[in-house]
């Protein structure tokens, strides 16, 4: 619990974001695309076509984020390792 406190008050004093990877920040901005992609598909580019990359940046990560937390709860994972491929083996 302190452990998810401590992350918490990082998190809210960094507007949301916490210290990434090389890997999870080049995600992130590789991610920028599609979504832009997706925005403008859907014509909803507008609202977004100033915003700052920081901003574009955090709601990509609270989606990855989102998504990533249904489907490890989903999976019965009580928390991440934080390694590649932590989910429990089936057997």
């Amino acid at each position: 619990m302190r452990c998810q406190q401590a992350g918490a008050k990082i998190a809210r004093d960094h507007n949301g974001m916490i210290d990434k990877t090389a890997r999870e920040n080049q995600a992130i901005r590789d991610a920028r695309r599609p979504f832009a992609e997706a925005l403008t598909a859907l014509a909803l580019m507008e609202p977004f076509y100033h915003r700052t990359a920081e901003d574009i940046d955090r709601l990509i990560e609270a989606a990855v984020t989102g998504y990533v937390e249904s489907m490890q709860r989903q999976a019965g994972v009580k928390e991440r390792s934080g390694l590649p491929f932590d989910d429990e083996i089936p057997f």
